[in-house]
């Protein structure tokens, strides 16, 4: 086998030094992988299933910031306005999030109850589709809103939608709503706050991601996690389903 050139030892070498903090870091993929990673990360985080530990909301709301740099991929120069370049983000984003719902959706309504029976994996933690499983009986068809705003939640909703058979429209109807939401909440607060701290109070939010970050996970954890500790554990035979 030939040996490896100069490059490819140092992609090598680049990939073999991630670790799963620089994962979990928005910044990361912004950095490295830039517009089309972050688009497989909003698609994947429901789309594929496997996508729970990824960043969602904080990734969003970084990508708000480095909104011209990401743009920047896509248009060399960007559209020359802030404001349109969002707009486009916006639905970049919103379109990759609604078309992993449809995957989730679509597995969900073909798996059937296989899913519930099916043994943990690192990836695949049979918990979290009971969770989400509650979350979806209790609020009905707007829990497909409501999990856009929570991690790990949002991930399984979608599939359970389609277990439950779920009507499409409605599920699109949610599904569409909860999604464009969620994309232009966490975009425009990441973007229009930036500005505001630097204006205001000469604050730079990019050298103080890591507490931002930890924040916004904080806020959007908070409630699954009170589910988890104080919640009604749900069962966990198929049969009571």
């Amino acid at each position: 086998m030939d040996s490896l050139n100069p490059g490819q030892c140092t992609r090598m070498i680049h990939l073999l030094s991630i670790t799963f903090r620089d994962l979990l870091n928005p910044e990361f993929y912004i950095n490295n992988g830039g517009l089309w990673v972050m688009l497989f990360i909003v698609f994947a985080e429901t789309g594929l299933m496997v996508g729970f530990f990824l960043p969602g909301d904080s990734l969003l709301f970084v990508a708000g910031i480095y909104s011209q740099k990401l743009i920047d991929k896509l248009i060399p120069g960007g559209t020359g306005s802030d404001f349109f370049n969002l707009i486009l983000l916006w639905i970049l984003v919103s379109v990759c999030g609604i078309l992993g719902n449809m995957v989730g959706y679509w597995f969900g309504k073909k798996s059937g109850d296989y899913l519930f029976q099916r043994k943990d994996t690192f990836f695949f933690k049979k918990k979290h589709l009971f969770d989400a499983k509650t979350f979806y009986d209790k609020h009905g068809g707007q829990a497909i809103v409501f999990a856009r705003f929570l991690p790990i939640i949002r991930t399984f909703a979608p599939i359970v939608a389609g277990i439950v058979r779920m009507e499409k429209k409605k599920f699109m109807y949610y599904n569409i709503i909860g999604c464009v939401a969620w994309v232009f909440l966490m975009l425009f607060a990441g973007h229009y706050l930036y500005l505001f701290f630097m204006h205001k109070f000469d604050f730079d939010l990019k050298k103080h991601l890591e507490v931002i970050v930890i924040g916004i996970v904080l806020i959007t954890t908070l409630p699954v996690l009170y589910k988890m500790f104080f919640g009604k554990k749900p069962s966990s035979h198929p049969e009571d389903l």
